[in-house]
């Protein structure tokens, strides 16, 4: 009997598979260790219960988009300025005022450490809401500090940390986005001097070129080979009656299976980036595990149909939001899906554009765990350099063209949280993830 679990895009799940995603790293084995490395090739995960096990506490996220153009649909947008003084002179020994580790600085109005510090601001961006399994009345140290997350965030209130201190990362980019046209419309507003040089279009190089090339062709490897998989997915029901207990249960098997491929190809291309292998193996973990979600969403909006309003995966099966709903997804993740995917659908991408915003997204150094952020933003530039060529050229009469793709990342940010939710809201209804997707989004069972 195959081992099953639910997914809000769907995934194949096989105990029978003879290759994991993840492997235990040499480098790290010892009681109670389970951190893992990726594999060369990607396939389906073993056995059910083998999860990482690890904590992602993230530092202050760092530039997530170049500084570029605002669409004009977002220029109503001001966020509201923050008055910032000295902190505090420290002595080096102090504490952190929540789990008591070493404390780094005044984070937040209080003293506390970089853990405590990233833990209260993904809290507050998301909007997270925990739950207590022990009453509420945690002592908070830095091992419960893992072990519960409601109790760890009242703790943060009761010391003084203040929600309106936290200023969320697209409100800091969209502020920078539209100085940035306001600056550029003013600019364009003067009249033209006879002496001032005529403006240089950016140029692909020929590094460039072949880097795109074999980005596209990547991708369309990884696609062929995802198809390969088709007839391993649970087929969806035909059942007489679709609310019956089986009917359920196939749909959920069904979409699960379709994520697990999903994943797979996500983990393929990232393999074949230039510059992904030669990041350690932990860095390579922790950037594809925070943006598989966003990735797959990415891909979800390219199959999308907007005549049928339906979202076509494996080439031929498509389902709309009635479908979606019925393998058990919320309605408040569904709408958002679909929403974005038609946004995407307005921008027409080719295979090259859709290629490089994934790796620009994949490449993301304020990714929680990520070690080396200096060589991933080095990357991520790399990427993001092209992809402003690209569209320059392709787009010469369009010039919002290139800030609007860039936005749609700030946009999966927020899609990525509302994920975080259906995920839990899926852990109430019992519905158990797979090995491989728990890995993925760190749901600890």
């Amino acid at each position: 009997m195959l081992q099953r679990g639910w997914n809000p895009l769907g995934g194949i799940c096989s105990s029978h598979s003879a290759v994991e995603l993840w492997e235990p790293d040499a480098s790290s084995k010892g009681p109670g260790s389970s951190n893992r490395i990726l594999i060369e090739e990607a396939r389906i995960p073993q056995s059910a219960g083998d999860t990482l096990g690890m904590e992602l506490e993230a530092a202050e996220p760092t530039a997530l988009l170049p500084r570029t153009e605002l669409p004009s649909e977002l220029t109503d947008l001001r966020p509201q300025k923050r008055k910032k003084g000295p902190a505090p002179k420290m002595l080096g020994n102090e504490l952190c005022s929540v789990c008591g580790d070493k404390a780094s600085g005044f984070h937040y109005n209080v003293l506390s450490c970089e853990g405590c510090k990233g833990f209260f601001r993904r809290s507050v961006i998301k909007g997270a809401r925990y739950i207590c399994h022990s009453g509420g009345h945690c002592p908070m140290d830095t091992y419960m500090r893992r072990k519960c997350q409601e109790c760890r965030l009242r703790k943060c209130r009761q010391a003084g940390m203040r929600e309106e201190c936290v200023l969320s990362e697209e409100q800091i980019r969209l502020k920078k986005l539209k100085r940035q046209e306001e600056e550029q419309a003013q600019a364009t507003s003067l009249p033209p001097r006879a002496s001032s040089p005529p403006q240089v279009l950016p140029q692909l190089s020929p590094e460039q070129l072949g880097m795109i090339e074999k980005l596209v062709a990547a991708q369309q490897q990884c696609n062929r080979r995802s198809f390969s998989d088709r007839l391993r997915v649970t087929p969806w029901p035909m059942a007489p009656d679709p609310q019956s207990r089986e009917a359920r249960q196939q749909r959920f098997a069904h979409f699960t299976e379709l994520a697990i491929v999903s994943v797979q190809e996500i983990v393929d291309f990232a393999k074949q980036l230039p510059g992904f292998l030669q990041l350690s193996r932990e860095d390579q973990i922790a950037l594809l595990k925070t943006s598989a979600i966003e990735v797959m969403l990415l891909e979800t909006s390219r199959r999308y149909n907007p005549g049928t309003e339906s979202i076509t995966f494996l080439k031929d099966l498509s389902y709309n939001r009635e479908d979606f709903a019925k393998a058990g997804l919320q309605v408040e993740f569904i709408n958002p899906i679909f929403e974005f995917s038609r946004a995407m659908n307005e921008l027409q991408l080719n295979d090259a554009e859709f290629a490089l915003l994934i790796a620009i997204s994949i490449f993301s150094a304020d990714r929680p765990n990520v070690q080396d952020q200096l060589q991933v933003e080095s990357l991520q530039h790399t990427y993001v350099e092209a992809l402003h060529a690209y569209v320059s050229i392709h787009h010469p009469h369009d010039q919002l063209m290139f800030p609007r793709m860039l936005m749609k990342l700030v946009s999966l940010r927020t899609l990525s949280s509302v994920h975080s939710e259906q995920v839990f809201a899926l852990r109430l209804q019992d519905k158990k993830l797979p090995p491989l997707l728990s890995e993925i989004w760190d749901v600890n069972e």
